[in-house]
């Protein structure tokens, strides 16, 4: 059993979570009550349908985990009558008179079961770029979390970032555009501070904040422009199909613009509502609380409208400019913001750790093991998984130093020079906890860099280590019973069994596959020397296999699709089609 070096014990944390009557081993909100999509769980520890509900609005729907109080599991006795055994293949399942009620395998610890419905879901994290990296490959990099910018238009060197700010070089009568990868967003608030090297000649100037984007030809923007007087105006526009759309005519904001000053733009997007608002940054210079422009896109055909779509940046120097100034972002944030369709998993299943692998005999001691876990609400592995994803509240241990042992996590922080994410945040390191593994005799020192931070292999060890009870090693002992630091030894040499292996370059088959299973990749990433791990959190309401790990480009754990959809049976690669990343490179599945 892994330890910190200051030795308190390990069961403390999380008391304050475990629920009563409702089962609120996670913060409880109201259970989705709008009817959507019906998918059916078809793996073998799961016997009822799953219904999707749509996630309802406001706080409880960035919750990461979601219970429902009034399930009538929560007023029947557990289990129901007696209890009769089936061998099947690989293992043993367990039923009482509503159904299959755990199903155990023999050489592995993890066993499924039975339990109250939850709802599994995931919203955008909020979004934040200085521009205070110099990217190695060139262009703008990758955002705090926003994942890496593309650009459009121009060649490469028109898009670079130099000592805080990024850059675009403009040309007149050309566009050049940088969007944020991220096309799922729906509703938007967000900002960004632009500003010109010099006063344009012979035409305007103008940088826009693009959101809603389908592409460079199609989108919404609130454009502020810079005149060769120096008045400063800001349009809302609309770009469809290519040819530009006045929803806001060009309003004046300021004057006297000078080289060098900085103005803020501010949109959102609620539902068909457009709103944009600009103002000169400054000491003392406070956000106005109205709006430039506030309407609604008077498009009747649906098709023509934007209700999903990227942010980004628009640079242009209109025809006619003798004199171009250089354009300068210095800051892009997506204060808030949802995605209009967030990923949703719907079920039943519970996924416990036995304090010692299933020998495929059924006992008194496992049975009354099976007979405690039908009744408990307390957190498993998929409320622990939860509980790192956004919006996860902070939960602290007194047992541990007072340090954050629960809540939000990110993957790491960024290099300050090139704004890249390291490998290294273990689970103690989250915790910023020097540790004793007794498992090996090993200790490791706590890098304060890493506090808060989980890697792919550190969030599967924080899970199934720290929480579930499974021994740690970091480089030694690895013997099938303790879980090795880095994913590939995980993969290879990790506890309980292998439920499927395609070996190099093969995608194994997903027949057996269970909730709660931990899901191995070979990606192009460099973590953990080129391997990648998750654990499989069941069907969403596409009917898709969706997984949570913990990833680079969104920062942290995650069960969404930013920087690569989070599914295991997409639509794969081939030489003509770019297919989801994950499904081709699946290479093993293993139960603990």
């Amino acid at each position: 059993m892994s330890a910190p070096l200051s030795r308190p014990s390990r069961r403390t944390a999380l008391i304050a979570l475990v629920g009563a009557a409702a089962g609120g081993a996670l913060p409880v909100a109201a259970a989705p009550t709008a009817a959507a999509a019906t998918t059916a769980e078809t793996t073998a520890e799961t016997t009822a349908g799953t219904t999707a509900g749509a996630v309802p609005a406001g706080p409880g729907g960035r919750l990461p985990m979601l219970v429902d109080p009034t399930d009538a599991w929560h007023f029947a006795p557990h289990p129901a009558g007696a209890l009769i055994t089936r061998t099947v293949t690989g293992g043993l399942e367990v039923s009482d008179d509503r159904g299959v009620l755990a199903t155990l395998t023999t050489g592995a610890r993890t066993v499924t079961l039975r339990g109250p419905k939850r709802w599994f879901t995931e919203q955008k994290k909020p979004v934040a770029d200085a521009f205070d990296r110099v990217p190695p490959t060139g262009g703008w990099g990758m955002s705090p979390g926003g994942g890496t910018w593309s650009h459009h238009n121009g060649v490469a060197g028109d898009y670079f970032v130099e000592s805080g700010r990024a850059v675009i070089t403009l040309a007149a009568g050309k566009s050049r555009y940088s969007l944020l990868p991220d096309e799922a967003i729906g509703d938007v608030y967000a900002s960004a501070r632009f500003s010109f090297d010099r006063l344009p000649a012979g035409a305007p100037v103008s940088l826009a904040l693009v959101f809603a984007a389908q592409d460079v030809n199609n989108h919404y923007r609130a454009r502020l422009i810079v005149t060769p007087a120096g008045e400063v105006q800001l349009a809302l526009e609309k770009e469809l199909a290519d040819t530009p759309v006045t929803l806001g005519a060009p309003v004046t904001v300021g004057t006297g613009f000078a080289a060098y000053d900085h103005w803020w733009v501010r949109i959102e997007k609620t539902g068909d509502l457009l709103r944009a608002r600009a103002w000169k940054h400054g000491t003392g210079v406070a956000e106005p609380g109205t709006w430039h422009h506030s309407v609604y896109d008077p498009e009747k055909d649906p098709s023509k409208v934007f209700r999903t779509g990227a942010v980004g940046v628009r640079g242009l120097a209109s025809t006619g400019a003798a004199v171009i100034p250089q354009a300068r972002i210095y800051d892009v944030t997506i204060d808030s913001a949802t995605w209009a369709e967030p990923p949703l998993i719907t079920h039943d299943t519970w996924v416990r750790v036995l304090p010692e692998p299933f020998a495929g005999t059924w006992t008194p001691e496992v049975e009354q093991r099976i007979r405690a876990w039908a009744g408990d609400t307390s957190p498993d592995v998929l409320a622990y998984s939860s509980m790192y994803r956004p919006f996860a509240p902070a939960i602290t241990d007194p047992a541990r130093q007072g340090a954050r042992v629960l809540g939000q996590s990110g993957y790491s922080k960024p290099d300050p020079t090139t704004g890249l994410r390291k490998v290294g945040a273990d689970f103690h390191q989250y915790m910023g906890l020097d540790w004793d593994f007794t498992a090996s005799g090993e200790q490791a020192v706590a890098n304060p860099d890493f506090q808060g931070q989980l890697d792919c292999s550190g969030f599967v060890r924080m899970v199934y280590g720290h929480h579930m009870g499974i021994p740690m090693v970091r480089y030694r002992q690895f013997d099938g019973r303790n879980l090795p630091r880095e994913s590939k030894d995980l993969a290879a040499s990790g506890p309980g069994v292998k439920i499927a292996d395609g070996g190099t370059g093969q995608v194994p088959p997903l027949d057996g596959l269970r909730i709660g299973d931990t899901v191995f990749f070979d990606t192009d990433e460099d973590s953990d020397l080129g391997g990648h791990i998750g654990i499989y959190m069941g069907r969403d309401q596409h009917g898709k296999r969706r997984f949570v790990s913990s990833r680079k480009t969104p920062d942290g754990p995650t069960l969404a699709d930013l920087g690569g959809r989070s599914i295991l049976d997409g639509a794969p690669r081939t030489e003509t089609s770019n297919g989801d990343l994950y499904t081709n490179t699946l290479r093993v599945i293993r139960r603990f």
